[in-house]
């Protein structure tokens, strides 16, 4: 009874087709493209994501792990970058050594990845989240090994901690057990009370790859990572289901963005963790947005709330499964659509897919950053190196000015 299906597009077609909104003012914010790092020649950089740790000066720290070339799960060590002045410079990549893969006496090599790091201010550290991946032999996918995964950085020490595993229940609310659950690609949300709302994918039935999404809340003392509860089961019984969730609040209210392999849904909820039926994602005049086989995640700003995405229908057939531009779009939280004419192009595509790992980093109130890694080379693009990519959101501020503040000396 916790299963909660999607409702069917018409309704949501009735319901915003009938609104139609002005031409588009003056954009609220502007743009910067810069490169924060180069791949060598052999191996590309993957899953690359930032925390802002709020020091004087405030310092960002960026995690990112070697992948190899062909394929898109051969994953190799962590590595970390750090600047302290608004990403004109960055440190050399340090390899994470207490998160380096393992191989593991059962004879699978280990190592974390998908990884998500984010400041944690109840403790003041930064809980990076993810999942496991498992190659027997070292070679070979085992995805029967995949966990939700967890790691700490200090920021005093300036140390990692080691791979932490997210202890699961046996059972979810069905009395089906929790197959390879993982919370890799995601974007949680933290508590005032410092309790954690963490998405996670799971598997119900051992014969399927048809995932579940649910939000989890945890609690998190600075070291250990400890799951109390969790609501609705989202799921859609088509190709591998509901998966790398991501969940933010807005004004008292909690929303929840999914991949699906043939579209992109939303739900909204009171309490972070039961949801309202979701519904797929359309612009304000009802065509579905066109988002499929990848992620979406969330930017909440005092100009509103926002949706970046990939999608279909912006001359990007050439791009793997369509995953570049990376758009900004604004949402109407009420209808639970995107809303046209604000939608901008975020990133812009260069022939690669910018869609497979990306996610935004809260700044200040006025500086919003988002970051992703050039993957999906075509063959005849393979050799070449690729860029971790970073695009600053600068928020127009009550005088007119885009601006930075926060690191100016």
């Amino acid at each position: 009874m916790f299963r909660i299906p999607f409702l069917l597009l018409s309704p949501i077609i009735l319901l915003c087709g009938a609104v139609h909104h002005s031409p588009a003012q003056e954009d609220p914010f502007r743009i910067e493209q810069s490169v924060v790092l180069t791949s060598g020649p052999d191996l590309h950089w993957s899953q690359s994501r930032a925390a802002l740790i709020p020091e004087k000066p405030p310092r960002v720290i960026l995690t990112t792990q070697e992948i190899e070339k062909k394929g898109s799960h051969g994953f190799r060590d962590l590595f970390y970058v750090q600047t302290t002045d608004g990403a004109k410079t960055w440190t050399e990549p340090k390899q994470i050594k207490s998160l380096q893969r393992t191989r593991m006496a059962e004879g699978h090599d280990f190592v974390m990845g998908d990884v998500c790091p984010q400041w944690h201010a109840a403790t003041k550290v930064v809980l990076a989240t993810g999942k496991t991946f498992g190659f027997r032999e070292g070679v070979k996918e085992d995805r029967g090994l995949e966990r939700v995964s967890y790691a700490v950085y200090f920021p005093d020490k300036n140390e990692w901690s080691g791979l932490k595993l997210l202890a699961m229940p046996e059972k979810d609310h069905e009395g089906l057990a929790f197959l390879e659950a993982n919370a890799g690609c995601n974007q949680r949300f933290d508590l005032p009370n410092g309790e954690i709302l963490l998405p996670i994918r799971y598997r119900k039935d051992p014969g399927t790859r048809v995932y579940t999404t649910i939000v989890a809340r945890c609690s998190f003392d600075g070291d250990t990572l400890t799951y109390l509860e969790h609501g609705s089961e989202m799921y859609i019984p088509r190709q591998r289901g509901l998966y790398e969730p991501s969940v933010t609040g807005y004004e008292g209210r909690f929303f929840v963005t999914m991949r699906a392999d043939h579209s992109a849904f939303v739900a909204r909820g009171k309490d972070g963790m039961n949801y309202e039926p979701f519904v797929e994602w359309t612009y304000d005049d009802g065509e579905v947005l066109g988002s499929y086989n990848t992620q979406q995640h969330w930017i909440t700003h005092s100009q509103g709330l926002y949706l970046i995405y990939t999608r279909r229908g912006a001359n990007n057939d050439h791009v793997f499964r369509n995953r570049a531009p990376i758009f900004i779009a604004r949402v109407d939280p009420d209808r639970l659509c995107v809303i046209r004419d604000t939608e901008r192009i975020l990133m812009p595509e260069k022939g690669l897919d910018l869609g497979g790992g990306f996610a935004p980093v809260h700044v200040s109130a006025d500086e919003t950053w988002v970051i992703s890694s050039e993957m999906g080379f075509p063959k005849e693009r393979i050799d070449e190196p690729n860029h971790v990519r970073l695009a600053k959101i600068f928020w127009k501020e009550p005088n007119g000015l885009f601006q930075s503040t926060i690191f100016t000396p």
